[in-house]
């Protein structure tokens, strides 16, 4: 016995020790933290753009031009060139995702979610992502084809009858680099490109196919330089020339090697989220949680007397060792996110009311407390098992399928079901079991029973 009291000693010193590195490592918790170590400093808490203020803008993505089988590599690629130029601009933890259409409209509808803590000028935030350029390579069109009408400024239709380009597979997704260059006879500054493998092969196709035509370099959607090929290029390098300044050209060159966009993006909708608004959602997120702890906390000390005490002292390890995941990981903590590790406390008190209900019909029935305790804990594992794989499950698909809001809540409940079965199957387990002392009198049966029991079994008033 000696060693589970021994164990029982060691989960309270790890639970207090991880409370206090939760406490020292919050800047609005620790007063001194200014003088605290670098790994506390490395370690608050992440909030989320609802909660620390910010700019959430929603972008649709155009990847009709993208092969169906290439649409989820292409919109991978323009998130993370997307998070290369926002943190050109030293932007804290942004957070860039890529959100499908779903089932119904299939690949087509592609958006980009960008959230930009800390923010809170939108136009600053649309221009750090309209910055990034998008880079293409179209040929001349095929003889033939329809010219492009416009309208002019007189109201009247006008035919284009400059040469038509067509759009290629060539686009800046497949550029390595940048480099600024200067001609040696004009001192003209240029900016240089080398494609990757991919973009090396499709360079020299089309320069092969085009000899003697224009190729057409766009960027962000005009034309910049039409070169004229003398010979196919095989090696993957191309120029750009124009009228360039060496500032023009050098900020160019930083542009993309930023990343040039795969795919073409256009602005849906853009929202600022106040600082003030989000720390008033952090306050009421953190009273709701304390005050809902609290209330728990009473109810399960007076309902079920001593097993109830120790329930709560392992939901505290339990919150202390969630949030210190929160940290560790680290996990970006929205409004949502609070909701999801707020019910998971719930469901990790469930747990703890289906074991001391059934070691309270063990004790009525005239077995001891101690063997009534192990029969309640097997007794209720099944129930706990089968709810907290149920809970797990709704979280993984609502984490899967659902947008960034419901992740932020599925990923919170998910960790929070997962922790709460080590609270309360291991840690009161143990913590029960190591209490011998109390013996199996009236008092010890009284303190072990819940309600308005005594404590005392049916059977034993029979026997008297």
């Amino acid at each position: 016995m000696w060693k589970k009291r021994v164990l029982a000693l060691i989960i309270l010193l790890l639970g207090a020790g991880i409370a206090f590195f939760v406490f020292k490592s919050e800047p609005q918790l620790n007063k001194n933290f200014a003088t605290a170590s670098s790994f506390l400093k490395n370690h608050p808490f992440r909030l989320g753009l609802d909660l620390s203020g910010g700019s959430h803008l929603t972008y649709k993505a155009d990847v009709s031009s993208v092969p169906a089988g290439q649409v989820s590599e292409s919109m991978n690629a323009l998130r993370d060139v997307i998070e290369r130029r926002v943190n050109l601009f030293g932007v804290s933890e942004p957070m860039v995702q890529v959100q499908s259409g779903g089932f119904l409209s299939g690949n087509t509808d592609q958006k980009l979610i960008v959230d930009l803590p800390g923010v809170t000028d939108v136009d600053k935030a649309t221009a750090m992502i309209g910055q990034t350029p998008l880079l293409e390579f179209k040929t001349e069109a095929p003889a033939g084809t329809p010219r492009q009408a416009t309208i002019g400024p007189d109201g009247k239709v006008q035919i284009d009858t400059g040469p038509q380009f067509v759009p290629t597979e060539l686009t800046g997704r497949y550029l390595k680099k940048a480099v600024l260059e200067f001609d040696p006879n004009t001192g003209e500054p240029k900016v240089g490109l080398q494609f990757d493998a991919t973009g090396t092969e499709l360079f020299a196709n089309i320069t092969k196919n085009n000899i003697g035509k224009m190729v057409a370099i766009y960027l962000d959607g005009a034309p910049i330089s039409t070169p004229v090929v003398n010979e196919e290029i095989p090696n993957g390098q191309a120029v750009i020339s124009g009228n360039f300044t060496p500032t023009d050209a050098r900020q160019l060159v930083g542009r993309l090697n930023s990343g040039a966009l795969p795919v073409p993006i256009t602005l849906l909708s853009k929202q600022t989220i106040g600082a003030s608004l989000g720390a008033n959602a952090v306050n009421s997120g953190v009273k709701a949680a304390i005050i809902g702890f609290l209330v728990i906390a009473l109810f399960l000390i007076l309902w079920y007397r001593l097993p109830g005490l120790i329930a709560v002292l392992a939901l505290s390890i339990y919150v202390s060792i969630i949030l210190a995941l929160f940290k560790l990981l680290p996990v970006t903590l929205t409004a949502a996110g609070i909701a999801g590790f707020i019910i998971s406390i719930g469901i990790a008190v469930d747990a703890n009311v289906l074991i001391f209900e059934r070691v309270k019909e063990e004790l009525r029935s005239g077995r001891t407390i101690s063997d009534s305790v192990a029969a309640g804990f097997s007794r209720a594992w099944f129930s706990i098992r089968d709810s907290n794989i149920s809970s797990i499950i709704t979280a993984i698909i609502l984490f899967w399928f659902g947008t960034s809001l419901v992740k932020g809540f599925a990923l919170t409940l998910g960790m929070g079901v997962l922790v709460s079965m080590l609270s309360a199957i291991t840690i009161t387990r143990i913590f029960l079991y190591v209490i011998e002392f109390v013996g199996e009198g009236r008092v010890a049966r009284f303190l072990f029973s819940s309600g308005i029991s005594s404590g005392v079994s049916k059977i034993a008033e029979v026997n008297k």
